[in-house]
């Protein structure tokens, strides 16, 4: 066996980089574009590769829900200064695909939350301009292009936010 080793690599060779192997394997006159396409899409996959596996193990892309009620209402106090869901059992409602919420506080402020991208944008709702109910769906409309119109599916808790909402006057807030 330590005959072979010796044969493969005489103490005596000059040591070659890989660098400069691949540079002599291009330069070769009988090789081909052919080759030169073969290693560019071979660098291509492995780098592709190399990015899938980085952002996966940084947690990046996803699908972005509302996770629960606990994280509609931090969601709602981040995006209003003063606005506070003390307590959980208030009325926060989240929509079935968890991609928006109704929050309500204890003063009777009510705060839209609606998935923009991989983050979330808060609207308070001062009023029922735009609000319409169909069964388990109830459509806000803002009347705001950059908030837009956000259908939610509440299941039985369309109809009591949508009687709810009805005690709301003056006017809306955009916050993000």
């Amino acid at each position: 066996m330590h005959r072979h080793a010796a044969k493969l690599h005489p103490p005596d060779a000059p040591h070659v980089h890989l660098g400069a192997q691949i540079a002599a394997l291009f330069a070769r006159p009988d090789v081909g574009p052919w080759l030169m396409l073969a290693a560019e899409v071979a660098v291509s996959l492995i780098a592709i590769v190399a990015l899938y596996w980085l952002a996966r193990a940084l947690a990046l892309g996803g699908d972005v829900r509302i996770a629960d009620r606990a994280h509609a209402a931090s969601l709602a106090e981040a995006s209003f200064p003063g606005f506070a869901a003390e307590d959980i059992t208030l009325d926060i409602t989240l929509d079935r695909a968890r991609i928006g919420a109704l929050v309500r506080n204890r003063a009777g402020r009510v705060v839209l939350i609606r998935r923009h991208g991989a983050r979330f944008v808060a609207r308070e709702l001062t009023d029922t301009n735009g609000i319409r109910l169909d069964r388990h769906t109830l459509t806000l409309d803002t009347d705001d292009t950059r908030f837009g119109t956000l259908t939610l599916d509440l299941g039985a808790e369309a109809q009591t936010w949508a009687a709810s909402l009805r005690r709301l006057n003056g006017e809306t807030g955009t916050y993000a």
